[in-house]
């Protein structure tokens, strides 16, 4: 190598030096931008408009595709959630937020009764589901343009606020079951779909926390959520502890001006303990699933964030025969103003 092609090579290699570092600041700005935009080191106002849909048409049996009883498998539960989040921040370290819940559900009930009938049911609901104000508080938070950690505690309580129609159907035919069978028998028709599963509320306050955690070192980094929903009893009725862990590492695709555009692997592992009726388990209920799939957030400058996403089914478990999921799709739109 020549000394000027050597001279050349270093002039280059300065250039490339000195265009990453002049980007990288650029981009790592928008970056500082966005960790604002979705409130992770400001005070004031947010609001946020969620939405999930489940759709459930795979019947299982302790785990494994049933299809034994065809006409069990035309049972079918889909589900919307629309999450309207008002929220406060008072510091930086320290919030609040009211999760107020409009559910609606397409279902087709099959069923074949313990008197030996058999049920074929459908039809739609909508209505407010159970509210939740939950609170925020910081542990750790260290926000710069290079790197960021944010580590906050929730805790809060659910109200009631449902309508429990369908479930205090389902109470009703399991007190008909204890009167012609004994107080021992234990409750279930034969079914994917059940009245619990249809039920806009729990009629029970519950118990909700969760611990959140957000790591960053330029345009990588990693979220995780826990959560955990103590749930009490009410109606005769008591829906299963719920714990929730969910996240995965991710990166900056886009990072132009005031705009930033992330990719995530998110992964979502979720546990629900079996329902009690009556003072009995119920072993119709109860369902450990995996969830994998991809979550899109983008952002504009510090007050606007979208988020979209979905869940594919790695494996699910579940107790009985039931209906579970085949995907699951959310997104979300959040404010602060």
């Amino acid at each position: 190598m020549t000394k000027r092609s050597r001279q050349l090579l270093v002039t280059c290699a300065l250039f490339v030096v000195i265009w990453a570092n002049s980007a990288s600041a650029c981009e790592l700005c928008a970056i500082y931008g966005a960790d604002n935009a979705l409130g992770n080191s400001s005070s004031g106002f947010l609001f946020t408009l969620s939405e999930q849909y489940i759709s459930a048409h795979s019947l299982q049996a302790e785990g494994e595709a049933f299809s034994t009883v065809p006409f069990l498998s035309e049972a079918h539960l889909d589900s919307s959630y629309t999450h309207f989040v008002p929220g406060y921040n008072f510091s930086s370290r320290v919030g609040v937020s009211l999760n107020v819940p409009l559910v609606y559900r397409d279902f087709r009930r099959t069923e074949l009764t313990t008197t030996g009938g058999s049920v074929d049911e459908k039809g739609t609901l909508f209505g407010l589901g159970d509210a939740a104000l939950i609170g925020r508080f910081n542990l750790i938070q260290n926000i710069s343009m290079t790197h960021s950690i944010n580590v906050a505690l929730l805790a809060g309580i659910k109200f009631p606020t449902g309508d429990t129609e369908q479930l205090d159907h389902e109470i009703d035919s399991a007190k008909i079951d204890q009167e012609i069978f004994g107080k021992n028998h234990p409750h279930g028709s034969i079914g994917g779909v059940h009245q619990h599963d249809l039920s806009l509320g729990s009629g029970s306050y519950d118990g909700v926390f969760g611990l959140v955690s957000t790591f960053r070192y330029q345009r990588w980094f990693f979220n995780n959520q826990l959560q955990y929903y103590l749930r009490t009893e009410a109606h005769d009725y008591e829906f299963g502890d719920l714990i929730i862990v969910s996240g995965g590492p991710g990166g900056y695709l886009l990072l132009k001006g005031k705009w930033t555009l992330s990719l995530q692997a998110s992964a979502f592992y979720e546990s629900a303990a079996r329902d009690r009726i009556l003072g009995q388990i119920f072993n119709q209920t109860g369902m450990t699933a995996w969830y994998l799939g991809p979550l899109f957030n983008l952002t504009y400058g510090e007050h606007f964030s979208v988020n979209a996403g979905v869940d594919v089914p790695l494996h699910i478990y579940n107790h009985g025969l039931q209906t579970v999921p085949d995907y699951r799709v959310r997104g979300g739109v959040s404010w602060r103003f």
